[in-house]
């Protein structure tokens, strides 16, 4: 397991090298889409029409960040359950996005995607929703702003906090860390 203090910029150029378990610190750029938003972005790369950011080397939180107090850049920003993004997924791993961040499994198609591409699946910690938001230093509403919290961000962060659970390599804190777990009790 190694630490990264990464700007987002660099991604591309290390997602096909970070592993499951690696621990990194992401400062920059990163753009939150939920299901909804993935729909209408994939609805528009078949149609042909100028997507809502450029997909080559970005990093996406599945997110949909609640309303700020005032004070505050955003309300609290914890990650969703990234299984709905599964049948989007793949086609933006193909127009290039190298980083997916969110909770839970993905599936073997997401798997083989991530492979194919060098994509890297980073998770946060669910229910630490309101501590991701000391990160965020930055926030505009891009595009899909009908959707509410669920609209496409970008967020400018600061060491925003997650952990490598799936690799382009094909290891899976999922698999890896249950087996390892189960061999120790």
């Amino acid at each position: 397991m190694a630490h990264y203090d990464l700007h987002t910029g660099q991604l591309a150029e290390f997602a096909p090298r970070l592993r499951a378990g690696d621990v990194v610190y992401l400062t920059g750029t990163i753009y939150t889409a939920r299901d909804a938003a993935h729909k209408r972005i994939v609805e528009a790369m078949d149609a042909g029409e100028a997507l809502p950011f450029p997909l080559e080397g970005a990093a996406v939180y599945y997110a949909g960040p609640t309303p700020a107090k005032p004070g505050q850049v955003i309300g609290s920003v914890g990650p969703t359950t990234s299984g709905r993004m599964d049948p989007y997924a793949p086609r933006l791993m193909e127009a290039g996005l190298c980083c997916m961040i969110g909770k839970g499994a993905r599936s073997q198609a997401v798997a083989d995607a991530m492979a194919r591409s060098g994509c890297v699946y980073m998770v946060a910690i669910g229910g630490a929703g309101a501590v991701k938001a000391a990160s965020v230093k930055g926030l505009e509403v891009i595009a899909y702003e009908d959707l509410g919290c669920e609209s496409v961000k970008r967020l400018t962060v600061e060491r925003f906090h997650a952990i490598v659970a799936m690799d382009c390599a094909g290891g899976s804190l999922y698999r890896d860390g249950a087996a390892a777990y189960c061999r120790q009790v």
